[in-house]
């Protein structure tokens, strides 16, 4: 089964936070997702994962009546912003979740384990 581990936390906190390290902590931490994403590897469950551009880069798009109506930004404010994302491929919910405890999203904001809902084939014709 897929799952999405989407990734939240506050960018307001995450970019201060980064302001103050030097090259040498900044290393630090990048390398504590990289291990992370090597464990995934090395489970078996890792399909695809990356870190998102600030949510003040987002473009949202809606078409109530049909017609696209652009908004820059993200649609609503929130305390916590997507920032990122891994697609696992486990064997179960349990298996997802110990993924999710482990990810180093998990030190500042929260790590939201998603089923990923398998679409029929589209027939042909």
């Amino acid at each position: 089964m897929q799952y999405m581990l989407l990734i939240y936390g506050n960018e307001g906190a995450a970019e201060s936070h980064s302001e103050g390290l030097s090259p040498e902590q900044m290393t630090a931490e990048m390398q504590v997702w990289f291990d992370y994403s090597d464990w995934l590897r090395d489970q078996g469950w890792y399909v695809a994962g990356d870190a998102l551009e600030p949510s003040s880069t987002a473009t949202t798009v809606r078409a109530p009546e049909g017609e696209a109506v652009v908004t820059d930004g993200p649609f609503a404010e929130t305390k916590e912003q997507l920032g990122g994302y891994y697609l696992i491929e486990t064997a179960n919910l349990d298996e997802a979740i110990e993924a999710a405890g482990r990810c180093p999203g998990t030190r500042w904001g929260t790590v939201e384990v998603r089923p990923v809902m398998g679409m029929p084939e589209r027939p042909e014709g």
